[in-house]
């Protein structure tokens, strides 16, 4: 979503405050057991009451599907939420648009899948970083991208494959590292989630606890 459209619907609906631009402008949040939506200052703009809420984003069967009338709900200015065993598409409001059906769900045509330059390399039990096309003796320290010392890495799926984000652990603690080794996020967290959040919102959904996850973005914000 581009910053100018993002902008322009926060003029549209004043609840949708725009305070950093890479962020979406809703974002899932748990509450009593509920996932939600709230906006960047962490106020409640949908309501929890779903047991699965994911970020406002394209769903490909729906822009797929072989009934034309449905196919903009496919479209990145809706979310799936699912409650009841039912799933649905709702807008930002909140507002139900579409009830999923089988019959309506088309094929997904997959982009080209984009290589990663970087992969995670295990030596004497420590984990590293090379980068793939250059790497050729592990006993060459200076071949590392990151010499091996993280008990964990965890390359995340983004758009970015020349920075990709890292979810690293270190004394049994997780945190997020940049292929230069830069702390990114502290390592402060019991676990973080290798999913897409990272390429769907630029956030990172972590706990402290094992149990309650939460959306973090780039600067270790709570949201």
């Amino acid at each position: 979503m581009t910053a100018k459209k993002t902008q322009s619907e926060a003029k549209t609906n004043p609840d949708l405050v725009v305070i950093k631009k890479d962020l979406p402008v809703l974002i899932p949040k748990k509450k009593d057991g509920k996932f939600g939506y709230v906006n960047q200052n962490g106020k409640f703009i949908i309501q929890p009451e779903y047991h699965i809420a994911v970020f406002f984003y394209e769903d490909c069967n729906l822009l797929n599907s072989p009934n034309e009338k449905v196919r903009k709900f496919g479209t990145k200015n809706y979310a799936t939420v699912e409650k009841d065993m039912i799933s649905y598409r709702v807008d930002k409001s909140g507002k139900r648009v579409y009830q999923f059906k089988e019959e309506d769900l088309g094929k997904c045509k997959f982009e080209e899948y984009k290589q990663q330059l970087y992969q995670a390399y295990v030596l004497n039990g420590f984990y590293g970083i090379i980068e793939k096309a250059t790497f050729e003796n592990p006993m060459d320290y200076r071949q590392f991208q990151i010499y091996p010392q993280y008990q964990y890495l965890f390359i995340m799926e983004g758009d970015d494959v020349s920075n990709p984000m890292i979810v690293a652990s270190h004394n049994d603690r997780f945190g997020v590292i940049d292929v230069h080794n830069k702390i990114i996020i502290p390592f402060e967290y019991s676990n973080i989630k290798r999913n897409f959040s990272w390429k769907l919102g630029k956030m990172f959904e972590v706990t402290k606890d094992g149990t309650n996850y939460y959306y973090i973005d780039a600067d270790n914000k709570t949201y």
